[in-house]
């Protein structure tokens, strides 16, 4: 016996309310088979949820498509931000430098190693460190770090962090619209229910295969247990084979 699966997907919630809102608007109230009062909860909400599910469709579209760009500024930055750390550390290696010029970026001054740039927040930290001690410097008349320059690493810099800033704007108009979605999804569940119940209950009296076959006209999905497949498709291969030896 096939069971009744409520929509567990939004796409599948919207075709449901659809699918009972189309039979109240082209039935008349008394051969309708669930209330006029539900008719009235599935009117004024169906759009709704719709919007919802546009909007977070939208927010999230424009969220993945920003990402690849996002992701770019974010490796430029990286490159020539570690690229200026090197540098650095190649001068002090030939003695063009002193080891304690690596304090004024923030680094310690027998630190060898390149600090990890692994995180958006570290590459924003070091970034910052890196950018105002060799503003520091320069403002001093100091000789510049060269290949790549300071100005150089700046606009990188910055694209990234404005691209950063953008992206986290993004994430935060999909998880509002996300959140706003999952308000409606509880409301629909309820409403989807109330109807099932109600269509189900107009059509007790009918034999089963019919009862299905009209609360489906109202969305209504029924589906069958693994082991009732296996039996129908056993039962069709045998009937082939006896009207195949006939």
């Amino acid at each position: 016996m096939p069971y009744r699966r409520l929509p567990n997907t939004d796409s599948a919630r919207i075709r449901a309310l659809k699918a009972a809102y189309s039979k109240g608007k082209s039935l008349p109230p008394l051969q309708l088979a669930y209330s006029q009062s539900t008719y009235a909860k599935v009117e004024l909400f169906i759009n709704s949820f719709e919007k919802a599910m546009a909007h977070y469709k939208s927010a999230y579209r424009s969220q993945v498509e920003r990402r690849r760009e996002y992701e770019q500024s974010l490796r430029k930055a990286r490159i020539y931000l570690s690229h200026f750390i090197q540098v650095l550390n190649m001068a002090i290696a030939r003695g063009e430098f002193q080891p304690s010029l690596r304090e004024v970026y923030g680094l310690e001054q027998d630190e060898r190693r390149m600090p990890s740039l692994s995180t958006e927040q570290e590459l924003i930290d070091w970034g910052k460190k890196i950018i105002d001690g060799e503003t520091s410097r320069l403002q001093r008349g100091q000789p510049p770090i060269t290949n790549p320059t300071i100005a150089v690493v700046k606009v990188r810099y910055h694209q990234f962090v404005e691209a950063y800033n953008h992206q986290k704007i993004l994430q935060q108009n999909t998880q509002r619209q996300l959140n706003e979605l999952n308000s409606l999804r509880g409301r629909a569940d309820d409403i989807i229910l109330s109807i099932w119940n109600e269509v189900e209950a107009k059509f007790a009296d009918r034999p089963d295969e019919e009862r299905r076959r009209l609360a489906a006209e109202y969305g209504v999905v029924y589906v069958y247990r693994k082991n009732e497949l296996r039996e129908m498709a056993l039962v069709q291969r045998n009937l082939a084979a006896l009207f195949g030896e006939q």
